[in-house]
């Protein structure tokens, strides 16, 4: 990256790092993508990392990261810029602890780019005092926060920069009054999953995924009364979706199949084929090609799904909602895992459409919505084993109930992206 101020490093960085990922199965400067010919998904999609270069996380906690790996067994990365860390996990492992754990809340100054934008679903805030905000109401509610479960996937290098996808899962008392009601004393679990975009020690764009549905719900509080008194004092910050039958489904026509190059497995093909399939085209059927019949899905309010029945219900409940919806996808990052029939793949994913049918956001609004997500996938022997899959109920609520006819009535809204207080 030539040019390293905070203009240049955000989605251009994400653009061109996959023609310098140095991974497994990634192609050669000289060989054209073999994503990029397909017909459904756009190029640069995919990126690739091989697991071995650093000292992966795997669902261990951080605690257990930074006391129980032997010094021997330290990977070491070429990390120019980003101080005495060892590799992009030591790193974002590290910081995360720092910031979380030991509270140096003037770390994110460090890591943090002075104009670092921040996306949570629909909703977008700027800067590193936006960070620094939303870090100390999160504190200020859940004091003894702590992290458990973590894994990070990762991709790209130094000097072009580094990309991470950091699932979470967090364990915490609400001691302190929040947006959504005052404090509860209650204790919570939620999960997170926050993906970054990373060079010279400073973090230049972030999306972060948080179950926020699941959160209210646990501190006793109605998650479609919060939702329309957030949509109520967001309605000026997020502009209302625009989308319409026509739009989303593309005037009627089918979404088109995608073609794996290879009849070998690879795995970028297989994520692609995957989503096309199952979430595209709605076969889902296909879940039994895809997941291995045990599969596990871990899906959002902290529910398990086992085997391919659940699955293909919990997938028709959530399309059902948006039966015209379109898939698109932001990002594939796929991790090689000791061999090329195994792998870990983070997906970042958008869904839009209108609220038409009745699914798992109830009665249709009509409404267009958006939805925002992260998954994490672990394939083994080419097989879908075990997801994460995450998106946020709370903010498509938000978009449901929010009207821009209507004035706020004199109710305080906000001018920043950062309207939960919890980050």
């Amino acid at each position: 990256m030539e040019n390293k101020s905070t203009e240049k490093a955000g989605k251009q960085q994400e653009n061109t790092e996959v023609q310098k990922t140095n991974g497994p199965s990634a192609p050669t400067s000289s060989e054209e993508p073999r994503w990029a010919v397909k017909n459904t998904f756009p190029a640069n999609l995919v990126h690739y990392a091989d697991s071995s270069e650093v000292n992966a996380m795997d669902s261990r906690d951080d605690d257990d990261y930074m006391n129980n790996i032997q010094k021997a067994d330290v990977k070491k990365q070429s990390m120019k810029g980003f101080g005495d860390y060892n590799n992009i996990i030591d790193y974002i492992v590290k910081i995360t602890w720092q910031i979380w754990n030991e509270k140096d809340i003037g770390m994110i100054y460090d890591t943090y780019s002075y104009g670092v934008q921040i996306h949570r679903g629909g909703v977008n805030s700027h800067g590193v005092n936006e960070v620094i905000s939303g870090t100390m109401q999160t504190l200020q509610a859940f004091p003894d926060r702590s992290g458990v479960g973590y894994s990070i996937l990762w991709s790209g290098n130094d000097e072009d920069g580094f990309f991470t996808s950091h699932r979470g899962r967090s364990i915490a008392t609400n001691m302190g009054d929040t947006l959504y009601g005052p404090a509860t004393g209650k204790r919570v679990v939620f999960r997170t999953v926050a993906d970054c975009l990373i060079h010279e020690n400073k973090i230049y764009e972030e999306w972060l995924v948080m179950d926020t549905y699941h959160l209210v719900q646990q501190l006793g509080f109605d998650p479609i009364e919060v939702a329309k008194r957030t949509a109520k004092q967001t309605s000026k910050l997020a502009p209302a979706m625009s989308f319409n039958l026509t739009q989303t489904a593309e005037e009627g026509l089918p979404p088109k199949e995608y073609i794996p190059a290879s009849s070998s497995f690879e795995i970028g093909d297989f994520m692609l084929e995957m989503i096309n399939k199952v979430w595209e085209r709605r076969s889902f059927n296909q879940v039994k090609t895809f997941y291995e019949k045990n599969a596990v899905m871990h899906y959002v309010c902290n529910t398990d799904m086992a085997g391919h029945s659940e699955i293909q219900g919990t997938l028709l409940h959530l399309f059902a909602s948006i039966p015209n919806g379109k898939v698109l996808l932001d990002r594939v990052t796929c991790n090689k895992k000791g061999s090329d029939d195994d792998w870990d793949v983070a997906v970042r994913w958008r869904i839009q459409g209108v609220h038409s049918g009745i699914g798992y956001f109830g009665y249709p609004s009509g409404k267009g919505i958006e939805i925002h997500g992260i998954n994490h996938y672990k394939v083994r022997n080419q097989k879908i084993q075990e997801e994460w899959f995450l998106f946020d109920g709370l903010e498509v609520l938000r978009q449901v109930y929010t009207d821009h006819e209507d004035d706020n009535d004199g109710d305080f809204s906000f001018e920043d992206g950062n309207f939960t207080g919890v980050s």
